[in-house]
């Protein structure tokens, strides 16, 4: 079978992840497939339906409806069409005008507004800057702080969504009739796919070798100058993992964003590099400025984000493949460290060089094409890595993908917001 097609059946017998699908059909009338493949990890699935039930329907400044469009406006970035879809009908449900859907024109000057905000988040979050917060929050139809913080995190949390929905190639959901609400996703089987998905694969046994000797040895201290000069050969180095082509955008997904060819640009390439520096995780993360700020601006949020950035990072059964009591902590931080550097991120604390030590080359190139482009995911990119994990583990790297790839968006947006209120 298929590994992107498997999912934890409804009646499961593990009773952990029985009553978290018993509360997730309570809340949305409904038991998704997003949800059963979350369901292989039924703590990371508990604190990433808090989360997102919060976002959607607890307290908060915006209308149900408002929060609605603009998971399907985040959703259109990607051409995310199961999401979109999805919450084309939330919208209706919760009484939003028909008239929406037909395109910006007919939505309020203030929903358009976040357009820019949106594409900048989804595809090159760097270029963020206190002037794209100024001009929200000013003029007739401004945003208030607080809005704005649900709408950045709605935002990034589907931008997010959209990776691992198609990193594992999510099926279309069923109406209560047995059909099909609308076509079908999976991966594309791309045969001429330019990535590189020919190299041999390193093998779990190499790999877990490779962590055996790092968490080993301690003697590798480089300096500051020469951690700089790894995470900058890292980041150059993904530039050299081409992805195959970006599929035209359909008519659905035209019509609720602006600007459809503007993509993800290697951050290594990126125009005026001395006006965009690398980010320094040491200067701002969020640990000690991003939590606080989105819990001050919307009660909560910060701490239900914290409690799922932590669990998808440690999460561990202490395997890999069919290898028992394995400490994977390193090649979990390799893999989460490497969505960073290709926002530009650098963690001071990290040593980059262990990145080509654990993260094989097609699974760098799996990772950076979920992470900046997974509409353009094919199934041979799938098929090329990590072929002896586990369907489960698998599923967890995409979580990882989410989580790092949510983070990182908000790094980058609400330092922008805390240069706008200082």
């Amino acid at each position: 079978m298929d590994d992107s097609l498997r999912i934890i059946p409804v009646d499961t017998s593990e009773d952990q992840t029985q009553m978290v699908f018993i509360d997730a059909f309570l809340q949305n009338n409904r038991l998704d497939h997003l949800t059963q493949l979350m369901g292989y990890h039924p703590t990371y699935l508990e604190n990433f339906l808090r989360t997102q039930q919060y976002l959607l329907r607890g307290d908060g400044p915006l209308p149900f409806h408002y929060r609605h469009y603009i998971a399907i406006m985040a959703a259109s970035r990607h051409q995310c069409t199961y999401l979109i879809h999805l919450h084309e009908e939330e919208f209706i449900l919760q009484n939003g005008d028909p008239d929406w859907l037909k395109g910006p024109s007919h939505i309020p000057k203030k929903i358009r507004n976040l357009f820019e905000l949106n594409k900048l988040m989804a595809h090159r979050p760097w270029l963020i800057n206190k002037s794209h917060i100024d001009k929200l929050t000013r003029g007739k139809d401004n945003w208030s702080l607080s809005e704005l913080m649900q709408a950045i995190c709605l935002m990034a949390h589907f931008h997010a969504m959209c990776s691992f929905v198609y990193g594992c190639g999510v099926r279309n959901e069923l109406d209560h009739n047995g059909e099909s609400l609308h076509r079908r996703l999976s991966m594309s089987d791309d045969s001429d796919s330019d990535t590189q998905g020919n190299e041999p694969e390193v093998k779990i046994e190499v790999l877990m070798e490779r962590m055996k000797k790092l968490n080993e040895d301690d003697s590798d201290d480089p300096t500051e100058e020469e951690r700089l000069k790894r995470f900058e050969s890292i980041e150059n180095q993904s530039v050299e993992l081409i992805s195959s082509s970006i599929p035209s955008p359909r008519v659905e997904v035209l019509k609720y964003c602006e600007d459809p060819e503007f993509c993800y640009q290697d951050f290594a390439k990126r125009d005026n590099i001395d006006s965009i520096p690398t980010f320094r995780a040491q200067d701002y993360n969020w640990e000690e400025h991003g939590f606080s700020l989105a819990n001050r601006l919307l009660s909560d949020i910060g701490s239900n984000l914290e409690d799922r950035f932590n669990i998808a990072i440690n999460l561990t059964y202490y395997t890999m493949g069919k290898v028992k009591n394995v400490d994977t902590s390193a090649f979990r931080c390799a893999i989460w460290n490497y969505i960073h550097c290709l926002y530009g991120i650098m963690h001071d604390d990290f040593n980059y060089s262990q990145v080509n030590q654990l993260l094989d080359r097609n699974l760098k190139s799996y990772i950076k094409t979920v992470t900046c482009y997974p509409e353009r995911l094919t199934k041979k990119d799938y098929d090329s890595c990590m072929q002896e994990f586990r369907h489960s583990e698998k599923v967890h790297v995409n979580l990882m993908l989410l989580e790092a790839r949510l983070q990182g968006e908000l790094l980058y947006s609400l330092r922008a917001v805390m240069q706008h209120m200082t």
